[in-house]
């Protein structure tokens, strides 16, 4: 009986341990099979430092980014800043600190994201916008972020102290203008002031020149206010400021032109009008002498018919003289403003349509200048075809000018 008992213990023990095998295999299956944990996500939670305008650094950050940079094809030096989901390319971060979790970056305008900073600073309806903000790699989705629609961070889009100081000066500049143009011959017609504290007829050419300056002026000072760019003339641009001032300088040399005219015909009939005005009582005190005679030799009376027929001639002549420079005098005397669209629009025939027709394309062209700068924060570049049109509006405009009437 003892070799029986022994037996049964060996064969427990055997059961025991492939119990024990079994279960540890198990275990070992059930351990390979579950996978490991993921990396948590990461997400921007804060802007500690900065704030959201061009040339401006700010530091980004980022809960669990040491985490996302230690997986294997994340480069940290490759996020970029994404503003209302554009991501704003080629601005990496300038320092990176993955075990404190944030980055820092500089705003600024590259080749790469110009036309995205022109989609948010263009139209802008005040100083800030609100924004959606968020960092990631371009061409990818942006990390999850704190500052979603229901929380977004202000974009500058005009720094409030140089916005201040830009708009009084261009305040300033157009007041000004306005209260030369209405006291003074800054855009009004050459030449001397008329009598009774009246003011000569706005100049067309001068309007127009007046008023791309001012629109070239000003649009220039906002687009450095927003962009800070400062080569925003395009050439097309320069191209229609020389055919308006090609258009005021051509008027200017037709008006002196007239005006030498008619200096010189008031010159010619003053001399004439002097002349004649001395010559006339040296005729008469003759012809006086020539009447008291007691007797007239045939030879008196023919001189008296002589000096009778030139007095008659002489004070004919300086009747018309006079008669012409009182014509000279009241022209130059009534060339007064007859009102602002008047003055530009007609001449001493009535409005004319050569005016109009330049002073209508200046209207359209002025729209789609402001259009231009206020939604694309950019210079129009006029085709050589339109700037042809406008050309040819002020050639037209320059042509009916030599027999138009002052």
């Amino acid at each position: 009986m003892k070799p029986l008992k022994v037996t049964g213990i060996a064969t427990l023990v055997l059961l025991i341990c492939l119990s024990l095998n079994a279960r540890a295999a198990a275990q070992t299956t059930t351990a390979a099979e579950v996978p490991p944990a993921p990396a948590p996500k990461p997400k921007v939670v804060g802007l500690t430092e900065g704030h959201l305008e061009l040339d401006v650094l700010v530091r980004v950050e980022v809960d669990h980014l040491a985490e996302w940079a230690m997986t294997p094809g994340n480069n940290p030096a490759k996020l970029v800043p994404f503003l209302n989901g554009l991501a704003l390319k080629g601005i990496y971060p300038q320092e990176i600190h993955t075990t404190q979790n944030h980055l820092r970056f500089h705003l600024q305008i590259t080749p790469e994201n110009k036309e995205a900073w022109i989609d948010l600073l263009g139209e802008p309806e005040g100083i800030r916008k609100p924004v959606l903000f968020s960092v990631g790699l371009e061409g990818q989705s942006p990390f999850d972020t704190e500052f979603h629609q229901d929380n977004m961070l202000p974009l500058t889009v005009i720094s409030p102290w140089y916005g201040v100081v830009a708009f009084a000066i261009v305040l300033v500049t157009l007041i000004l203008l306005i209260w030369l143009a209405q006291r003074t011959n800054i855009i009004r017609e050459p030449g001397p002031k008329p009598p009774g504290g009246k003011l000569r007829p706005y100049n067309l050419g001068r309007t127009q020149m007046a008023f791309w300056f001012f629109l070239v002026y000003s649009s220039y000072l906002v687009i450095w206010l927003i962009t800070s760019a400062l080569d925003t003339i395009t050439a097309s641009l320069l191209g229609l400021m020389g055919i308006s001032a090609g258009t005021a300088l051509s008027e200017a040399i037709i008006d002196s032109g007239k005006d030498v005219a008619a200096a010189g015909q008031m010159q010619d009939l003053d001399a004439t009008k002097r002349s004649l005005e001395q010559s006339i009582p040296d005729l008469q005190s003759q012809l006086t002498a020539l009447n008291t005679k007691d007797t007239m030799e045939p030879e008196d009376l023919s001189n008296r018919d002589s000096l009778n027929r030139q007095l008659l001639d002489y004070r004919s002549r300086l009747a018309q003289a006079n008669d012409q420079i009182d014509a000279l005098t009241q022209s130059a005397s009534s060339n007064v403003s007859g009102g602002f669209l008047r003055d530009i629009l007609s001449d001493k025939s009535g409005y004319s349509f050569h005016r109009f027709q330049i002073f209508a394309w200046t209207i359209v062209l002025g729209v789609i200048f402001i259009s231009s700068v206020y939604n694309s924060l950019t210079m129009p570049e006029f085709s050589t075809t339109l700037l042809g049109l406008m050309g040819i509006s002020s050639g037209t405009y320059i042509g009916f000018k030599f027999p138009e009437q002052k």
